[in-house]
C-alpha cells in the first residue's frame, strides 16, 4: 500500500483536484453539457438554455475557468466560454460510463446484514 500521500496532496495532483471540485455540482454539469468539441458560447447562450440570473451563470463559468476546464476569449464587450481541450469532454463521458456501468454492478452486489459484501 502507498502511504506517501496520507497528509498532504502532492502539488502535481491539485489540478485534479480543482477539476474534481469543479465539477462536483451539478449546475457545472449542465452547462459543460451545452459544449460541442471547439465551440464557443456566451453568457447570453447559456442563460437562454438555463433559469438562472446572470450572476449565477457567471459565477460557474468562473469556477470552470479557474479550475482550466473552460478558457474565455474576450470579442469587445462579449465573454466567449470555451472547453479548453476536447479531451475534457472526452473524459467527463467516459467517467460518466464508469460511473454508470462499473460503479453500478458494484453498488449491485449483495450486501449482509452488517453492510458487507457476503
Amino acid at each position: 500500500m502507498r502511504t506517501t500521500y496520507l497528509n498532504t496532496l502532492p502539488d502535481h495532483w491539485q489540478p485534479v483536484a480543482a477539476v474534481f471540485a469543479a465539477m462536483g455540482d451539478t449546475t457545472r454539469q449542465r452547462i459543460l453539457l451545452l459544449f460541442e468539441p471547439g465551440e464557443e458560447l456566451s453568457i447570453k447562450d447559456i442563460a437562454a438554455v438555463f433559469d438562472f440570473g446572470r450572476s449565477t451563470i457567471v459565477h460557474h463559468l468562473a469556477v470552470l475557468e479557474k479550475a482550466g476546464i473552460l478558457s474565455v476569449r474576450r470579442e469587445g464587450r462579449q465573454a466567449l466560454y470555451s472547453v479548453c481541450h476536447n479531451m475534457v469532454l472526452d473524459s467527463l463521458e467516459k467517467l460518466r460510463l464508469f460511473i454508470e456501468e462499473d460503479l453500478q454492478d458494484a453498488t449491485a452486489l449483495p450486501q449482509t446484514e452488517k453492510g458487507t459484501n457476503s
